[in-house]
């Protein structure tokens, strides 16, 4: 059983891209900026260079934006459990950071609420923190680290959850899912064709549903590590 109230979670999931379509249209400043940072990224410095490699840019909070961010929410008990998934997403990365902590400030305020999200230490959480300080835009308390002792920093991973203490191991969210059973997200796009559907297909709606189906998946994993029923299909809302 979940140690946290379900209906006190929120579970989360980020897409990011490149700030330009591609390197040549980086201004002068940052293809240096770029051109010193992917100095540590090229694996095969052979076939890679910093201009091949600029896809990966969007992992990067300094040279990244948002496009999207799904969020889900979970009410009912047992196998009646529904799960509600809101997003906010578009090109205007300062618009979807200011609707999501509005929502986000309005959820949170109240006692024992938590974030969760997969590798959301690592990467969702403070790459939000990092765009909402570009943009000048106040971090939520829900995010904010400062000042808080770890057990009062209410963020859950389910990355992390499957560790099981060991930090040497990383296991993506599409394995996980696959090992314990559960539909993988990764049934259209994966993380890698984020970019190219974004800049080049110029299709957000299907980016939307693949972060959707990702907080689906976040969902079902953390209720199958804590031995709790899963959501039917039929308990899906996209609101």
């Amino acid at each position: 059983m979940s140690p946290v109230p379900l209906q006190n979670i929120l579970f989360l999931d980020i897409e990011t891209v490149p700030q330009y379509s591609c390197y040549d249209e980086l201004p002068q400043d940052w293809k240096k900026l770029w051109d010193l940072k992917s100095v540590y990224l090229l694996r095969n410095k052979e076939i890679e260079t910093s201009v091949t490699i600029y896809e990966r840019a969007g992992i990067y909070a300094e040279f990244g934006k948002i496009i999207c961010i799904s969020c889900g929410f979970l009410q009912g008990h047992g196998n009646e459990k529904k799960l509600s998934i809101k997003s906010f997403h578009g090109d205007d990365e300062k618009l979807i950071l200011f609707q999501f902590c509005e929502m986000l400030n309005r959820w949170g305020n109240g006692n024992s609420k938590y974030l969760c999200a997969h590798n959301g230490k690592e990467f969702d959480f403070p790459f939000l923190c990092r765009r909402l300080v570009i943009n000048e835009l106040p971090i939520p308390e829900l995010l904010k680290l400062s000042g808080k002792k770890p057990w009062e920093v209410n963020h859950l991973d389910t990355l992390d959850l499957w560790k099981f203490g060991d930090y040497k191991n990383y296991t993506s969210l599409n394995l996980l899912a696959c090992t314990l059973n559960i539909p993988t997200p990764k049934d259209d796009i994966d993380g890698s064709m984020v970019w190219s559907t974004y800049w080049n297909d110029k299709d957000l709606e299907r980016i939307v549903t693949y972060c959707q189906k990702d907080v689906l998946t976040v969902a079902q994993v953390y209720l199958k590590m804590h031995g709790e029923s899963l959501i039917s299909a039929g308990n899906i809302e996209i609101k």
